[in-house]
């Protein structure tokens, strides 16, 4: 799909479009920086096949590539700072009580070993191991739509350990090596801080599998549906004996009439469905929380299971949890379109800052397309005047 066809139907895009520039031009120090950062917005908006330094530049009529490299190396400014106000612009149209977050890892491959971050290391979007770079990343979707809303590079500990390179890469001195799992538990933990509304928290088996994840959100009284893999060790105390079992095991006892067909949301050809079922889990839980064994299979291969582990107020149905798990498809949606219409995986910079700035600028060109879209929404279902919960914005 190109961006052309995201943004049809719309008369004010080009005012749109100023208004998140502007929103986002605090994060910028100087008048030329705001003016680059503009450019380079509408150089990933444009259809442009490669969003390099040159194409870029060609776009905006430059003629070299010096002002857009940099604004991604030698300028000085914050690229977290630009993010959160990213996050602030989307969330502005996105936010809703019933609304998610996503957290989710994707691969960006490289040659050479000079990039920061960049090693031999599994990637999901090759599905092997490959050279490459890995970044951490946060969604949030809606019933209005769905927008990346933070970022992190991940720094394996060849990285992280190697004084040499971390110079030469300009990593900053507070970085050490940090799993995926403590990055997203950091993550999350801080966009719930800032208000983010969430109904629940969603990630694959990566995040799901990891105990300190899970507790975190525990204790914060957040509700979650995170993917497990089929042999995760489970442990309880029945008759004063410990019984250690396993999501594969526990479903597999599971009589035929307790699946029950339901859509985990609409796809690209319809609605989703599976056969979903679940088992209460023998753990203490918050008041007014319980915990469940998730399951969900395939309606043409009975033998294609999929568990999750969740944690939801006590009065979550079925229906309420299979839901949730199907929104997790929203991230990989996120990643899609970012990739393929706005150059998310092009990134020529070598750097620490160089990388975070360039994720954070094809963040700022998702959620101008994200606020478009969520408009149209609101139009379509008569709701133009309907406000967010989301915090005022900064």
């Amino acid at each position: 799909m190109s961006v052309s066809a995201w943004a049809s139907g719309v008369s004010d895009w080009q005012q749109a479009l100023e208004g998140l520039k502007a929103f986002i031009a605090p994060a910028f120090k100087r008048s030329e920086q705001r003016a680059t950062a503009g450019a380079f917005i509408d150089g990933l908006l444009s259809g442009a096949e490669r969003k390099t330094g040159w194409m870029l530049a060609e776009q905006a009529g430059f003629a070299r590539p010096y002002r857009i490299q940099s604004l991604l190396g030698r300028s000085r400014w914050s690229a977290d700072v630009l993010c959160e106000r990213v996050r602030n612009h989307a969330l502005e149209a996105l936010a809703d009580r019933d609304g998610v977050l996503i957290i989710d890892e994707t691969g960006f491959l490289k040659k050479g070993t000079h990039s920061v971050g960049v090693a031999r290391q599994y990637s999901g979007t090759a599905g092997r191991i490959e050279n490459c770079q890995v970044g951490v990343f946060a969604a949030y979707a809606s019933r209005w739509g769905q927008a990346l809303i933070d970022r992190q590079l991940y720094l394996p500990k060849s990285w992280a350990g190697d004084p040499a390179r971390r110079d030469s890469a300009q990593v900053p001195d507070e970085m050490a090596f940090a799993t995926k799992p403590a990055m997203a538990c950091e993550m999350i933990a801080r966009l719930l801080d800032e208000g983010t509304p969430c109904a629940f928290v969603l990630a694959d088996a990566v995040y799901g599998s990891d105990h300190s994840f899970r507790r975190m959100l525990e204790a914060r009284g957040q509700a979650y549906v995170l993917a497990v893999r089929s042999n995760h060790t489970l442990r309880f105390l029945e008759d004063w004996s410990l019984v250690q079992t396993d999501p594969r095991t526990m479903i597999a006892d599971l009589p035929a009439e307790t699946w029950t067909p339901l859509s985990a949301g609409e796809g690209a050809k319809g609605p989703r469905l599976y056969h979903w079922a679940r088992l209460p889990l023998k753990y203490q839980a918050g008041q007014g929380f319980s915990r469940w064994l998730l399951a969900r299979r395939s309606l043409r291969d009975p033998g294609a299971i999929a568990y999750y582990f969740a944690y939801a107020p006590s009065d979550a149905t079925l229906e309420d949890l299979a839901a949730a798990a199907g929104l997790r498809w929203a991230i990989e949606e996120c990643f899609l379109h970012a990739k393929d219409d706005l150059g998310l995986d092009h990134c020529e910079a070598r750097s620490w800052h160089g990388w975070h700035r360039h994720m954070s600028l094809v963040m700022a060109a998702a959620a101008f397309l994200a606020r478009i879209g969520a408009d149209q929404r609101r139009a379509s279902y008569g709701k133009q005047n309907e406000t967010s919960p989301k915090r005022p914005a900064a």
